[in-house]
């Protein structure tokens, strides 16, 4: 299997070289399949489900017979709150629900994989080498994504101590922060470029905690 290797930057983005990355996360053949249902559950999860409408029997009135039953030549009604009434309750109408999605935690690895070495394909995976900025700066920010040509959307994946890295991104649209632990298919590719640090990069992939449902999506403890 050939190397796969992603442009290596400095924090004020001068190119460094190349960095190695890992064949077994970044170099396999992309499964569609299981990323297109794994990316589907996700989606899915996100949905809110507090749809809700009132059925006759949540509607206000409608508790008295409109009119006798018989001897009136019209169609008999038991109350005027039923769906085919102005005002009445709705027949089969939505009601709150969960529309999270069960799926296996080795599926979630495969597409994560899968999604990574896609990117990694359209040499769209760049990392830093150590951001080491003592004060947050958007300015700074701005500066490191023009410098290494990252345009249009980015996935910035950052590790516990950079901070300061973190804040000085927050605050860019079309930049969105992770940690290696909730790196989402999804995310990945969404973004038009995925950026890593230098200690992010190795551990990615190899875990995953993102939930997408209270029986399934949890922690893993970093298995491979």
């Amino acid at each position: 299997m050939a190397d796969i290797k992603a442009p290596l930057f400095k924090a004020d983005g001068k190119a460094n070289g190349d960095i190695k990355l890992d064949a077994e996360v970044f170099g396999i053949e992309p499964n569609l399949p299981v990323l297109h249902q794994v990316i589907t559950a996700q989606l899915a999860a996100k949905r809110s489900g507090t749809s809700s409408t009132k059925t006759r029997g949540e509607v206000r009135g409608g508790g008295r017979k409109p009119w006798r039953q018989k001897g009136l030549g019209r169609a008999r009604q038991g109350s005027i709150r039923a769906p085919h009434w102005v005002g009445g309750g709705v027949a089969h109408g939505p009601k709150p629900r969960d529309y999270t999605q069960r799926t296996p935690k080795k599926m979630k690895r495969l597409a994560l994989r899968s999604a990574l070495s896609a990117r990694a394909s359209e040499e769209a995976v760049m990392v830093i080498e150590d951001f080491g900025w003592n004060a947050p700066k958007t300015k700074q920010a701005v500066t490191l994504l023009e410098a290494i040509g990252a345009g249009g959307k980015s996935l910035v994946v950052l590790g516990k101590l950079d901070g300061a890295a973190g804040k000085s991104f927050r605050n860019l649209p079309d930049v969105v922060l992770c940690d290696p632990g909730h790196l989402t298919p999804y995310d990945v590719l969404w973004a038009d470029q995925v950026i890593f640090t230098s200690h992010t990069v190795g551990s990615v992939g190899r875990s995953s905690s993102y939930e997408m449902s209270k029986e399934d999506f949890v922690k893993e403890g970093g298995e491979s």
